[in-house]
């Protein structure tokens, strides 16, 4: 800490001082933090929205002093959802920085599925977040992590909500979705021309084929894989073997991808993938969009061990936008949302909270 306080010297002060105590906070979750010990407790309450004719729900966290800025916080894949132990500590710790937060439930995400549904769904969450009484002076923003940061991104490139996002803060973000798929079967990556492997997450490509159950066409099919996915979640050594000899050759297309280790394989299988499958990845592939048009500014943070999408593809992201519209920081010791840093993670990790609080003043 003393270190960050020295290395605040010709900035705002207050602002650093906080961001290193906000890091604190998030790192210490439940547990006391000096953080804690100088701010009111946040109110975080059950709340109901409806755009139109779609009604939702969500957490409502609202700061103990008066906000400053409003933020939609982005649930990852996960089966607690908005309930996530991990997600509840972040969301009080930065609504104790004066953000009213928004955190919406949405099911999908909850099943580990990931999809173009999630744009709509994430522009209506916005449109409530964004309005006066919760965003005081328009400043608004979204923070996702992971495979939601895709989302996010194709949301805030919306005429109804584009000039209105002001910021993304994305953690473990992507840019190329093929790539983050050959990687997630694969390990293999690129880093600037040279090829890189990494061991990754071995449950991460069947939460691939979980977000995709509902684009095979035969039933049989999607309960095969689920139980495959049922297996691997159990034991990742499980064999699967009984299961594949019964798929269609629409299952066996999905399954030859999910099992292929070769990279170079890779790109001619996700080719043969179902037809509802590519069109997924198109659809959320920020690769092919014209990101020119994103007006928000972006804080990418990504760790160098991820192991479930690799660093590269925020530094990608970062290089797709206009120049001075993005902050990249890397970090060693943050292993995809999980935060270990050391010392030189922890002081860009500093800087990256910096950069968010600075929203509630612009």
């Amino acid at each position: 800490m003393g270190l960050l306080l020295l290395l605040c010297a010709g900035c705002s002060p207050t602002r650093e001082y906080h961001a290193a105590l906000v890091l604190a906070d998030i790192a210490a979750r439940d547990s006391p933090s000096r953080w804690k010990s100088v701010t009111p407790a946040p109110l975080r309450t059950p709340y109901v929205y409806r755009v139109e004719n779609r009604r939702y729900k969500a957490d409502l966290y609202q700061s103990g002093q008066d906000a400053l800025a409003g933020l939609l916080l982005v649930p990852g894949a996960a089966e607690t959802g908005k309930d996530d132990a991990r997600l509840v500590a972040f969301a009080k710790s930065l609504a104790r920085a004066r953000f009213n937060i928004l955190v919406p439930d949405l099911d999908s995400l909850r099943k580990l599925q990931v999809g173009p549904d999630n744009v709509r769904e994430l522009i209506d969450a916005f449109t409530v977040l964004s309005r006066p009484e919760f965003s005081p002076g328009g400043r608004a923003g979204i923070i996702a992590f992971s495979y939601a940061a895709g989302p996010a991104v194709l949301a805030a490139l919306e005429p109804e909500i584009r000039d209105r996002v002001n910021f993304i803060f994305a953690v473990g973000g992507y840019h190329d979705l093929n790539k983050v798929l050959v990687f997630s079967t694969t390990g293999h990556f690129m880093d600037e021309g040279k090829s890189k492997h990494l061991r990754p997450n071995a449950y991460g490509k069947w939460v691939f084929v979980l977000s995709n159950l509902d684009r095979l066409s035969d039933l049989a099919d999607r309960e095969r894989f689920r139980a495959m996915c049922e297996r691997k979640k159990e034991n990742l050594a499980a064999p699967l073997g009984d299961l594949a000899i019964a798929l269609t050759a629409e299952g066996r297309a999905l399954y030859a991808f999910i099992t292929n280790q070769d990279p170079h394989q890779a790109e001619s299988l996700m080719k043969r993938l179902p037809e509802g499958i590519r069109n997924d990845i198109v659809a959320l592939d920020l690769a092919d969009k014209d990101l020119n048009q994103l007006s928000s500014r972006l804080i990418l943070v990504h760790g160098y061990d991820d192991p479930i999408i690799p660093y590269p593809e925020s530094r990608a992201l970062s290089r797709a936008v206009p120049d001075g519209q993005a902050r990249l920081y890397l970090v060693d010791g943050l292993a995809h949302v999980d935060l270990k840093p050391g010392l030189i993670g922890k002081l860009r990790l500093w800087r990256a909270v910096s950069a968010l609080l600075a929203e509630r003043e612009r």
